[in-house]
């Protein structure tokens, strides 16, 4: 795996990589300049549209933000492109009062106390659960993200705020289709923390997202291993794995061939 290769560099979002070059279970890699994943596109300059949209011929975004985050930020500059498909597939419910910014310092108490939660859930660790809350309460948006993100037509990008929870779930299911290795899936999600401190000052600028983020301290924010291993291993423990999880909620044999078509060499 080439970590820099995997780093795309823009001038109006820092957490932008492309979910090429990492290892399979069958010994292959994933495929280069097929899926991106992101933080925020809100600030994306003009050379930065330019570069996404003629150079790396994207045509396809997956916005995972929540309905007032888009009202709140506005829809960003990919939306004047015709090119390009926007698809808002929110990931509800979020953890802080408009957003899920401060989703991995959530309280219990504000997490949904129901009769379904196992007690293998509630004793993960409280992101583990939030990640397994986008599974049980969104799932139509997880299937119709991962349906974008099959579209064999140019490149697509999903994203959220920091581009760290709400897409690291959506890309860690998408490896997971493609036949990544666990091990190459929780070192993708732990990636972000090589660009944690410029994605947090990014959303501080920001009202929207600076309540959330400052009442905790920024350590909380770190994407650590344990909580997407943990995550992997609860969708192995109850549903066999995260195909196991995809079928019982309407995912094909044809929607996997499309992803991994779309993935693999």
């Amino acid at each position: 795996m080439n970590e820099h290769e995997r780093w795309i560099d823009l001038n109006g979002a820092v957490n932008v990589r492309d979910l090429g070059g990492l290892p399979t279970i069958d010994g292959g890699v994933t495929r280069f300049g097929r899926i991106l994943r992101s933080d925020n596109l809100q600030g994306l300059t003009d050379g930065d549209v330019d570069r996404l949209v003629w150079d790396l011929k994207l045509r396809n975004v997956v916005d995972l933000r929540s309905v007032a985050e888009v009202r709140l930020e506005g829809p960003g500059p990919l939306t004047r492109v015709a090119e390009v498909g926007i698809h808002h597939l929110s990931l509800l419910p979020e953890g802080g009062r408009f957003t899920d910014a401060g989703a991995d310092t959530v309280d219990e108490r504000a997490l949904p106390r129901r009769a379904e939660h196992t007690e293998d859930e509630r004793s993960e660790p409280r992101l583990t659960r939030y990640y397994s809350g986008y599974l049980r309460d969104r799932p139509d948006s997880v299937l119709a993200a991962l349906r974008v993100l099959a579209v064999d037509d140019g490149t697509a990008v999903v994203h959220c705020a920091a581009g760290k929870d709400r897409t690291g779930v959506v890309s860690a299911l998408a490896l997971a289709v493609a036949g990544a290795t666990p091990e190459a899936i929780v070192a993708d999600y732990v990636a972000t923390g090589v660009r944690l401190a410029a994605v947090l000052a990014r959303l501080r600028s920001s009202e929207t997202y600076r309540a959330d983020l400052d009442a905790q301290p920024a350590d909380a924010h770190h994407p650590r291993a344990e909580y997407m291993t943990r995550f992997l291993a609860g969708l192995d423990r109850r549903f066999g794995g995260p195909l196991g999880w995809l079928a019982a909620n309407g995912w094909t044999d044809d929607d996997t061939r499309a992803l991994r078509a779309r993935l693999r060499d």
